[in-house]
């Protein structure tokens, strides 16, 4: 077992597809990561290596390990971010890493050939031997919001669980409670009620267990739910502590989803959409 987190994206290939049968064929993104721990006896040291902001090495590279895969026509995904194997990947027990990689750069180069020029924010997979950035654009907004005011950051988390359907939305760092910064209502198809407390934590690296343990003995008896919001990431053990049996649950946003959540509400973010012309020739000659 590795202390560091040694392998590369298209080590990730195979453990990828065999984690994806093991799940019976598909799976969300977090079990198939449980899966591939498993699959290559991770130690947590080399789970918990920070590739870069809030994301983890295995993240990251697993993330395009499904994007090759993907390209491959071995797996593909939906918009609820489910992933599954497709006719051929249910059918392949095993690839073979550099056929992988040649069969996806000659598709990318075959593609940007028609088209005659790359799109905007497109990956060159030509140029990339060893990883391929896809976390861009997370990374600048965890990055603004890491330089924002701990107050602005309360508020940002506030305004956040008030888009998502929370009620009642109190920030209350400033009081020392105990690790809790704020509380807030939700309700539940219009009927049941369940009251939240939450911690906003303007952080770099990962959280740790001991935090989510302190958090929990903090909001014992005041809340149905706890939540936790980072601009970092969460270490394995913190997961397990914040789902342990027999305690109350606590629900995780680690830097990514917490950019993810913004770019779907539009808070601070825009999205826009390039037009592309493109004009038909032939349509001219045949007037």
């Amino acid at each position: 077992m590795d202390k560091d987190f040694k392998y590369k994206y298209d080590d990730l290939f195979n453990p990828t597809l065999t984690a994806l049968k093991n799940l019976g064929g598909s799976g969300a993104v977090s079990e198939i990561e449980e899966q591939v721990i498993g699959i290559l006896k991770l130690t947590e040291d080399a789970i918990n290596e920070i590739h870069r902001e809030s994301t983890t090495k295995l993240t990251y590279r697993l993330a395009w390990a499904r994007n090759y895969l993907k390209r491959y026509e071995l797996i593909e995904n939906s918009s609820r971010g489910v992933w599954a194997l497709t006719e051929n990947g249910q059918k392949t027990e095993k690839v073979d890493q550099e056929k992988v990689k040649k069969a996806v750069v000659k598709k990318d180069k075959e593609q940007r050939i028609n088209e005659s020029k790359p799109k905007k924010g497109e990956p060159n997979l030509e140029d990339k031997t060893e990883e391929i950035e896809e976390f861009g654009w997370q990374d600048k907004l965890i990055e603004t919001m890491k330089k924002i005011e701990p107050d602005q950051f309360e508020r940002l988390c506030q305004r956040l669980l008030r888009e998502l359907g929370f009620v009642n939305v109190e920030v209350t760092g400033r009081t020392n409670d105990g690790g809790i910064d704020g509380k807030g209502i939700i309700k539940l198809g219009g009927v049941l009620s369940y009251h939240v407390v939450f911690q906003a934590k303007r952080y770099q690296g990962s959280v740790s267990s001991s935090t989510i343990r302190d958090f929990r003995g903090a909001m014992s008896g005041r809340a149905d739910k706890g939540l936790v919001l980072t601009t970092g990431s969460f270490t394995r053990e913190a997961k397990k502590e914040a789902t342990r049996d027999g305690a109350t649950p606590i629900d995780l946003i680690d830097g990514n989803e917490f950019a993810e959540r913004l770019k779907e509400l539009n808070l601070g973010v825009t999205v826009e959409m390039v037009e592309e012309v493109k004009i038909k020739s032939d349509w001219f000659k045949n007037l």
